[in-house]
């Protein structure tokens, strides 16, 4: 069997920034573990698959251990693919997903994605999370990941996770966050629970750093960058219980899976 794959550089301008997502376009959908076999064999923090269903599709994304219920990079990377490699793309694509309905729009600043937006609440830091980072005292939030609130963006440069310990927290990750000088906040995000140590640009995860940091701020225009050696940017607009994301997206490579 041969499919085609695209790998898109996902919120950056330029190749080898952001964060890069294989993309697979199916006309039916694999059984589960041939999508899953695809993604570790691609070996990238997510691939992206999709089935068109009318004027909408189906989307899920995979790393390579798990299948995820919502991945901003991948999307974006998916909604890069269909507006400029396929055919009669829409303006406004709709895709079915584990999280819902989530729409991406293309405008003159590249794609904007329209997320659900989430509400982190303060918590407890469970034993060893703190250790694992190597800070010894930060404010702790959770939604789908803990949210852990340094007071110096530097600290978050030099981060060097026990990735060993941070495996097996009750959550999906841990993001690492300060306000910015130069943007409005920056983070790290760190993911062995789903077999990414470390996501160098992770949309998801701006559905809950937004509203906090939108808070914070007192704005709900907000620029961000994350990653370590490797970043990208987004621009999240908090907007009522939704979060729009914005980025670029550039390809990178194209071919086909044999299997």
């Amino acid at each position: 069997m041969q499919l085609s794959i695209y790998q898109v550089d996902a919120f950056a301008d330029r190749p080898f920034g952001g964060n890069p997502a294989a993309v697979c376009p199916l006309t039916e959908w694999l059984p589960d573990a041939q999508l899953q076999a695809i993604a570790e064999e691609n070996n990238l923090s997510e691939t992206a698959y999709f089935v068109r269903k009318g004027d909408a599709f189906e989307l899920r994304w995979f790393t390579p251990t798990v299948e995820v219920d919502l991945c901003g990079h991948a999307t974006l990377a998916a909604a890069w693919v269909i507006a400029n490699e396929l055919p009669d793309a829409p303006e406004v694509m709709r895709f079915a997903t584990r999280s819902g309905e989530l729409r991406v729009t293309r405008t003159e600043h590249g794609l904007a994605m329209d997320f659900p937006a989430k509400t982190p609440v303060p918590c407890e830091p469970p034993a060893g999370l703190l250790e694992a980072l190597g800070i010894a005292k930060a404010e702790v939030l959770a939604t789908d990941d803990y949210l852990v609130v340094v007071e110096d963006e530097s600290i978050i440069a030099g981060l060097t996770p026990d990735f060993a310990r941070l495996k097996g927290l009750p959550l999906r990750g841990v993001a690492v966050t300060a306000a910015s000088r130069e943007f409005d906040f920056v983070t790290r995000w760190f993911g062995p629970n789903v077999g990414v140590n470390e996501d160098p640009v992770t949309g998801s995860a701006h559905t809950s750093l937004a509203p906090l940091w939108a808070a914070r701020l007192g704005k709900t225009l907000l620029k961000a960058r994350q990653g370590g050696a490797r970043k990208g940017l987004l621009t999240c607009e908090l907007s009522g219980d939704r979060v729009i994301i914005s980025g670029q997206a550039v390809l990178f490579m194209k071919g086909s899976v044999f299997f």
